[in-house]
């Protein structure tokens, strides 16, 4: 662990409850633990998906909402959102900034390397741009990640699909990347199974679902790019063979009331319950009654949920997108579908359904791959030694070496 104490800000867009804030938050409670001086700035928390801010407070850094910080691209609020950033880097005055998901990633980058900041460092979550979007759209977010690689030292890939897809897009230099995979708590989760697994009954009564039937879920925002639609699909087939089959989404989003629509048109709210946002225990909680998590996603960067489902006891199916497939290895700790294959998603799920003791061995050592490569400890001390390695060679640099690509902005 570095000795040196260190001032760090993180910069992130929202603190809505998902697996981004989660990880910025447990690498800052890791940080002021180790004794560093430890800010989060974060913009307005808004929508269904929940808000993470208390979270952030006990993690015994300051936080700081930033007004002009939003998710939306807005020419005239984004430069005012720079014109923020700055000074509040100009208060803290900072050793090293980090910055979180892809608009606080280009606009902290931007104003941490206008002021100078002698360690700037961006994590990749997810992809800003994807083969969903229009190319208008993916094209302005591959220009301004590229804008951006030139205003940082470090590009931290929560996964190395992450990486390889952005040197894909000719973003940043191959000297700039390292991995450092998001982590989860394993010992919280492990407590946690240990407490509910004996409970499936009372928590499905809870959730008014049948006891006696077999769950599965999805556990993710509301959001059109997390698949649940691709699910919906082929849960008429698996509802068919297996009759007394349930299923969970647990979270909430934006996209809540089109797939309530679509559950009302087709008659299934008695067999689909949508659980709104919970707590992390009570996700945990959740994916210990089901047998199998589901994530028919068409974006992710590194989806933690996996490694929560398989710490929870529960077998795993997702897309291979983004580092689905470095949690879910094929045939190995859980199965991997190609993306849109829903007859491939339904035929996995019904396999894991079908074989026991197949999904056991699965979970099984999709356990041992959580344990050796997602742990807290490994994650924060990698963090912290992406900015020593900066930190040295900076501070030996000529004064304005850092800053040659700023004034091309």
């Amino acid at each position: 662990m570095p000795t040196n104490r260190m001032k760090i800000l993180h910069i992130i867009t929202r603190m809505i409850q998902g697996g981004a804030q989660h990880v910025v938050i447990m690498t800052a409670k890791g940080q002021v633990d180790a004794g560093h001086d430890v800010t989060i700035t974060h913009g307005p928390v808004y929508g269904p998906e929940g808000s993470y801010v208390v979270l952030a407070e006990q993690s015994g850094a300051t936080v700081i909402e930033l007004p002009a910080m939003h998710r939306a691209v807005r020419p005239w609020r984004d430069w005012r959102c720079i014109g923020q950033l700055r000074k509040l880097i100009r208060d803290i005055q900072p050793d090293v900034v980090h910055t979180h998901s892809s608009k606080a990633g280009i606009l902290g980058r931007i104003a941490a390397w206008k002021e100078k900041v002698p360690c700037v460092v961006h994590t990749i979550h997810g992809l800003g741009f994807h083969d969903r979007q229009s190319m208008l759209t993916r094209r302005t977010f591959i220009r301004a990640e590229k804008i951006a690689a030139k205003r940082c030292h470090k590009i931290i890939g929560v996964s190395a699909a992450t990486v390889r897809e952005f040197r894909r897009r000719n973003i940043g230099k191959a000297d700039q990347f390292t991995i450092v995979h998001a982590a989860i708590d394993i010992d919280e989760f492990e407590q946690w199974n240990e407490t509910f697994a004996s409970k499936v009954d009372v928590i499905k009564r809870s959730m008014g679902l049948n006891p006696d039937g077999r769950l599965i879920g999805v556990v993710a925002r509301l959001d059109k790019l997390k698949g649940h639609n691709d699910l919906l699909d082929v849960l008429p087939g698996l509802f068919e063979k297996y009759p007394n089959l349930q299923v969970l989404f647990v979270g909430d989003g934006f996209y809540r009331k089109a797939v309530e629509g679509r559950l009302k048109w087709a008659k299934l709210q008695d067999r689909v319950v949508i659980t709104g946002t919970v707590p992390l225990s009570v996700a945990a909680q959740l994916m210990t009654a089901m047998e199998v998590v589901a994530l028919p996603s068409y974006q992710e960067g590194q989806p933690l949920v996996l490694a929560e489902a398989l710490l929870c006891g529960c077998a795993i199916v997702g897309y291979d997108v983004g580092g689905v497939g470095e949690i879910c290895i094929n045939r190995q700790t859980g199965r991997l579908v190609k993306v849109g294959d829903k007859k491939g998603l339904a035929q996995c799920i019904d396999s894991l359904l079908s074989y026991p003791d197949e999904r056991t061995r699965m979970v099984d050592q999709g356990r041992q791959l959580v344990y050796e490569q997602f742990g807290r400890q490994q994650m924060i001390e990698r963090t912290l030694q992406v900015y020593e390695q900066v930190l040295p060679a900076q501070r030996d640099a000529p004064s304005d070496e850092n800053n040659d690509a700023s004034s091309t902005f």
